[in-house]
């Protein structure tokens, strides 16, 4: 069955639960008392009916492969079924969900840290978070955000393999778009500015806007594999001349240190790098400061939808700087006439998506010219040295 049939089926059969079904998630709630069996991640519903109704969600937004993800039994009982009896009562409610497919910080942030702030935010921390698929790396690197949506340390279904017994719970997380919030379908119209807000406070950032960073401050995102900057050195030469401090950031390690790396990152003025999963971190600048995409040949849509969309959400400035096809490796790869440089949008309409992220964000590396970039360059520096504080 294809990835958009399992979903459907998933929908049809949580019809009949207390479920809200979208199109990239399935998030249910119940008010009732549930009993929440952590050994086969199972979930009793009472129902006040004489019959029993059994589904399966999985608690993750699909944007990840499926078969990573554990599901969720939810069995909704009648008046005539027994379920297992409670050996542990909690006080709270449960927010079930699971850790998935991390690793990205795209995809932690926009499938598992923003839908998990608008599912559980209006708690007021008096939630209890119970993690399906736990991984200790993801609750060490995410802990500054986790312990301040819940009072509580995180419950790991397999290692709390017991009968759980909660007031009420909610089952998945509410999800909106990619890295995005939407005030009017949140409890308490939480937008991206609380979410920023919420951030600042967690992370314990300095900066609240780009006027109160000492210096403009520019940090170049450093790509060694692919989509690397082939001329790198002679840019940050030319930055440095235009009158921003540089700071150049080639350490995976740094990155997994969120608190540290996010202090670092609310220290800048401006977040300059090629399309990427790292200018996801674009959400800790401070207020007024600038990021500066490089779109790729192919990466227009998915740099804008992605990253710019972000941007503007927080109060950032965007600027985008789409290459010319000579600045592109894939010149000497394809040639200067071939249609994967001319036309970039037909590989992904005649050969699907794999191929297209092969070619141009597996291939792909960029030569900037030098003297256009250094407009974008001046025109950022004009920005966060002019910008009034709001």
């Amino acid at each position: 069955m294809t990835l958009d049939g399992r979903i459907q089926a998933i929908q049809e059969e949580s019809q009949q639960f207390p479920c809200d079904n979208a199109v990239h998630s399935v998030h249910c709630v119940s008010t009732k008392p549930v009993r929440i069996d952590t050994r086969n991640m199972t979930v009793y519903i009472p129902s006040g009916e004489d019959s029993q109704n059994e589904t399966s969600i999985v608690p993750f937004v699909r944007h990840g492969d499926l078969p990573k993800i554990s599901p969720v039994r939810m069995i909704l009982y009648g008046n005539n079924t027994d379920p297992p009896p409670c050996e542990f009562h909690h006080r709270l409610p449960a927010v079930v969900f699971s850790s998935g497919s991390t690793g990205n910080v795209f995809h932690e942030f926009s499938e598992i840290i923003i839908p998990l702030f608008i599912t559980t935010m209006h708690f007021g921390s008096r939630v209890l978070l119970v993690i399906e698929d736990y991984k200790p790396s993801f609750v060490a690197k995410y802990r500054a955000i986790l312990s301040r949506l819940s009072y509580h340390e995180p419950i790991n279904a397999a290692a709390n393999a017991t009968i759980h017994c909660f007031p009420s719970t909610v089952i998945g997380l509410k999800y909106h778009d990619d890295l995005a919030l939407n005030a009017s379908d949140i409890p308490g119209g939480y937008g991206m500015p609380s979410f920023r807000t919420f951030l600042r406070t967690a992370f314990g950032l300095r900066y609240a806007h780009v006027l109160q960073v000492p210096r403009p401050r520019l940090m170049l995102l450093s790509r060694t594999s692919t989509r690397r900057f082939l001329n790198e050195d002679e840019m940050v030469d030319m930055i440095k001349d235009v009158g921003f401090q540089v700071l150049v950031v080639r350490r995976p390690k740094l990155a997994s240190n969120l608190e540290k790396f996010s202090r670092l990152i609310n220290s800048c003025s401006v977040l300059l790098g090629v399309h990427g999963a790292g200018l996801t971190n674009e959400i800790f600048l401070p207020a007024g400061a600038v990021m500066i995409q490089v779109e790729l040949l192919g990466t227009e849509w998915a740099s804008n939808r992605y990253y710019g969309d972000t941007a503007r959400a927080m109060g950032v400035r965007y600027l985008r700087y789409p290459i010319d096809r000579d600045e592109s490796s894939l010149v000497k790869l394809y040639g200067r006439n071939s249609s994967i440089v001319t036309d970039p949008g037909s590989v992904y309409i005649q050969h699907g998506q794999i191929p297209w992220r092969t070619i141009f964000l597996g291939l792909q590396n960029v030569r900037i010219n030098l003297a256009r970039f250094r407009e974008t360059i001046v025109e950022a520096l004009s920005f966060v040295t002019d910008s009034p504080i709001i």
